[in-house]
């Protein structure tokens, strides 16, 4: 082997990883920890005995007589995984890094921080169980998902566009600031979330765990091209469809709840029908194609209860309608800053 050759190797050795190949890596390791939860948590995780589910509003997977210790160590954990990631997206603004198809060094540092602190999760779980649920609604976890996808819709109108591939013009300055700082909202919603909740075997556990692996996969990657991914970010986008409609349709089954499945599905479905898909390129005999398919299931499903149908445009009308609100917030923001620091100096975005 000449010395040429030992060195071209050693090169090639010392080249970052390929941002796609941490991406498959990625996902490979998310349905192989979900499966592995699956599996071990009649092992890992203690039996409680639950209180009696209330309602609405009651998260039931929590311990009916909490300490102060078990408190401590789910807020604890969960302040020390934000904290991180906060630091380390700061760290990759400040570097001034560019996308690129390589992982940067700060993505290697985030991918292991978030795998440490998904493990560590399921430790403190199998030990003291709790989640951040005893001492915040329900409604503040499911809110900071709300947030993050309308957030999504808003940012994503200067690209696909908000209503069939039309773009809203006057949103352009809210959502470039949502582009400038998304990472530290989008990550809070997603550890915060994460953290909420014990490690449970559930179906609906499960796939909100695989969800939220998939997204912190996904912030992980940022400044690298399978971050901006036009599949896999829809991919994140369409994964909320599964997962409510799953969650729904189980309790359903199993607790004799309300029929909310199809709010769920369609009402998920629709924002792909009109928004999401036109992020893809696709042809436009596919585009009708998928909304001919939309609407024959919403004939087959609600064919005898036609006064249902409401249910399908709940969820798009809550979040369109929370785009244009979280424009407006964003807006009277811009012009508050301005007017106290004058315009020279008030550039947010």
């Amino acid at each position: 082997m000449t010395a040429e050759t030992s060195n071209t190797r050693i090169k090639q050795s010392q080249q970052p990883a390929d941002s796609n190949t941490a991406l498959w890596i990625g996902i490979l390791f998310s349905l192989a920890f979900t499966v592995l939860i699956w599996v071990l948590r009649p092992i890992i995780i203690p039996q409680i005995d639950f209180a009696p589910d209330t309602g609405f509003s009651h998260y039931f997977w929590k311990l009916p007589d909490p300490t102060v210790v078990t408190r401590i160590s789910a807020w604890t954990g969960y302040l020390l995984h934000q904290v991180t990631i906060w630091y380390l997206i700061y760290r990759a603004q400040t570097s001034h890094l560019t996308y690129s198809k390589k992982l940067h060094r700060v993505n290697i540092l985030a991918l292991g921080a978030n795998a440490f602190f998904v493990v560590l999760h399921v430790l403190q779980t199998s030990i003291w169980y709790d989640g951040l649920a005893q001492d915040v609604s329900i409604l503040s976890s499911q809110g900071s998902v709300i947030l993050m996808l309308v957030m999504v819709l808003l940012m994503e109108n200067q690209r696909r566009g908000l209503f069939f591939g039309k773009k809203i013009g006057f949103l352009k300055q809210s959502a470039d600031v949502v582009k400038r700082y998304h990472g530290y909202v989008f990550s809070w919603a997603i550890i915060y979330t994460f953290w909420y909740h014990p490690i449970e075997n559930t179906g609906g556990h499960l796939m909100g765990l695989l969800y939220t692996f998939l997204l912190l996969l996904q912030g992980s990657l940022f400044y690298t091209r399978s971050h901006v991914n036009r599949w896999w970010m829809v991919t994140q986008e369409v994964m909320v469809l599964v997962h409510g409609s799953l969650v729904a349709y189980v309790s359903q089954v199993t607790k004799g709840g309300p029929m909310l499945w199809p709010m769920f599905f369609f009402g998920f479905a629709a924002l792909f029908v009109v928004t999401q898909m036109y992020g893809l390129r696709l042809k436009k005999w596919t585009r009708w194609s998928i909304i001919a398919g939309f609407i024959l299931l919403v004939f087959l499903v609600y064919n005898g209860r036609w006064a249902d149908t409401n249910e399908i445009i709940r969820i798009p009308v809550i979040e369109y309608g929370l785009v244009f609100v979280l424009a407006l917030l964003i807006q009277i923001g811009i012009w508050v800053n301005r007017l106290v620091r004058g315009p020279d100096k008030a550039k947010i975005a």
